[in-house]
């Protein structure tokens, strides 16, 4: 414990603080520059398998050292896979001395951004986790660590949280549960591992996985999860505690037997419902694997699928620059409310006059609100949604997803009520301007 690595790594933690909006890049640390569009189950390292992925929008892939210098090619960013990232490797001095070599290799090199440590850890894995994540900042603090959560479906065992320390943590820190779930003991639960993970590894992003289209009842009718608003207020909430982003792992296949694939509107859902939500990241599951996995590709075809998110990719890209620049302020919804969701308050300056199930996302900088991010949480039809706008600046404008810019909206009269029209599942980003 007394190890100089532990020791100036905790320092180098420490300086290395990034914020939600306009990040201030710290000499040395990694700071998040783009939205990472990415996915689980990386093609072979190829050029051609590269190729493909930069063309469908992705801008992040896995790969072992050997294909960094294709990466580059083809201009995407890489996270570094290896057996010698686990933490067994800091106790055997050979192990070690490979692992050094490894980063004075990769660290350099002009496509690197992360090293994959491990998916799913319990909470019994992070101190070890800890050291190997300290050892990594020590060595190389301009790329970060990644490590993938359990979502909040996970029981007891996995997440590695007992009753009683859920317990004891809400009597501890009764401020962590206000408003999402307080007093549910899935809730207690998940706060306490999110709690421990993020005090033990000091990550520099937070990530997780949450599946929530199931196959249809017995009565023909199709079946979504209780707990998806649940899990995204509570990894926000997580993520803004500790000045980090965060990413979403959403659901591209059907490797498991209970799971429907999602159609087009599913996804869209699940893409701007993170984004509203001030998530920095998309990962699908699944992109390369066997026919049984029902992903991207399929025994190396491609599958419908992938059609759909090559698209939504390149609106993602529209939208993730503007959102770079935004910390996320607040998440309301309409009724009938999700689990884990907030109504919107009477205060808020944006307001939605007319029925609906929405989701308004607030956005701006140091607390301010400037802008505002509204989802049609119903991916079957379309909606309008009369919005009462009451932000700072004398104009609205909409980002075009398509361009990336921004242009201005008619508003009626002299007010700033506007219809907003959605497709299914999809969002729309406002902003006030003098």
């Amino acid at each position: 414990m007394n190890r100089p690595w532990i020791i100036v790594s905790l320092l180098l933690a420490g300086f290395c603080g990034s914020s939600h909006g306009a990040q201030s890049a710290s000499a040395g640390c990694w700071t998040q520059k783009q939205f990472l569009i990415t996915f689980w189950c990386p093609p072979p390292a190829s050029d051609e398998a590269l190729a493909r992925v930069a063309a469908e929008g992705f801008n992040l892939t896995w790969t072992p050292a050997e294909g960094l210098d294709a990466a580059a090619r083809h201009r995407l960013r890489a996270m570094l896979t290896s057996n010698l990232l686990r933490p067994e490797a800091l106790d055997d001095p050979a192990k070690r001395a490979e692992l050094d070599a490894l980063v004075v290799r990769v660290k350099d090199h002009p496509a690197l951004e992360a090293y994959y440590i491990t998916d799913e850890p319990g909470a019994g894995a992070f101190p070890g986790l800890g050291k190997l994540v300290a050892y990594l900042r020590e060595r190389d603090p301009a790329h970060f660590a990644y490590i993938n959560l359990f979502p909040t479906y996970a029981n007891e065992q996995q997440l590695g949280v007992s009753a009683d320390a859920a317990a004891r943590a809400r009597a501890d820190h009764p401020q962590n549960l206000a408003g999402v779930g307080a007093g549910d003991p899935t809730v207690l639960r998940y706060r306490e591992h999110l709690k421990r993970f993020i005090e033990t590894i000091q990550p520099d992003l937070i990530s997780y996985d949450h599946y929530h289209f199931f196959k249809p009842d017995a009565n023909g009718k199709a079946v979504d999860g209780k707990e998806y608003f649940l899990n995204l207020a509570l990894i926000r909430l997580a993520a803004l505690e500790a000045n980090k982003p965060f990413l979403n792992i959403i659901q591209a296949n059907t490797i498991e037997k209970s799971w429907r694939l999602p159609n087009p509107q599913e996804l869209r859902f699940l893409v701007f419902t993170t984004m509203a939500y001030g998530g920095r990241g998309i990962s699908y599951f699944t992109y390369w694997g066997p026919l049984a996995y029902n992903g991207l590709y399929q025994d190396g075809q491609p599958a419908p699928l992938l059609e759909t998110v090559a698209a939504l990719n390149k609106e993602i890209r529209g939208f993730g620059p503007a959102l770079m620049q935004m910390d996320s302020v607040a998440v309301y919804h309409t009724a009938p409310l999700p689990y884990g969701a907030e109504a919107i308050p009477g205060r808020a300056p944006v307001q939605i006059a007319s029925p609906g199930e929405f989701v308004l996302g607030l956005f701006g900088q140091s607390g301010r609100t400037t802008a505002f991010m509204i989802v049609n949480r119903d991916y079957h039809r379309e909606a309008e949604a009369i919005v009462d706008v009451a932000l700072p600046g004398s104009r609205l404008q909409e980002l075009d997803r398509n361009s990336g810019g921004w242009s201005g909206i008619e508003t009626p009269g002299t007010g700033r009520a506007v219809k907003i029209r959605l497709g299914p599942g999809d969002g729309r980003l406002f902003r006030a301007v003098d």
